[in-house]
């Protein structure tokens, strides 16, 4: 079986456009969360981690798109990475595989570190 390309895109809300995450880039597979990424309990993350398999490349548009703290991001990530999935984030430039780099590793912490800094930014505003 050959090695697939496969698309996650996540939007918090029925009204917002998913047409512009991966725009371009061609998927053979494409899973589809409209709710928000607080929660790793979202339909299309399940399929879409059950679906992958060994040698897969699971693309998604940025980090905050697959979680929205730092526990959730690192718990996928592995996950995938233990199934030989490798991750790649378009925005940040990032691809994650079994490859044991402690600079990918600290990238990830960094990168999911600053993205729950935001979501935290974001909550606080809003109750402002």
């Amino acid at each position: 079986m050959a090695h697939q390309v496969v698309g996650y895109i996540r939007v918090s809300s029925q009204g917002q456009n998913t047409a512009r995450q991966l725009a371009g880039i061609k998927l053979d597979k494409e899973f589809v969360d409209t709710m928000s990424g607080s929660t790793k309990d979202r339909k299309s993350l399940i399929e879409c981690m059950e679906y992958v398999r060994e040698g897969d490349l699971l693309v998604v548009d940025s980090i905050d798109r697959l979680a929205r703290n730092f526990l959730d991001l690192q718990e996928i990530v592995n996950s995938l990475i233990q199934k030989g999935v490798s991750v790649k984030f378009i925005k940040e430039n990032l691809t994650f595989n079994s490859s044991k780099d402690p600079m990918a590793n600290l990238t990830l912490q960094i990168m999911g570190s600053f993205a729950e800094f935001e979501r935290t930014m974001i909550k606080a505003r809003q109750r402002e």
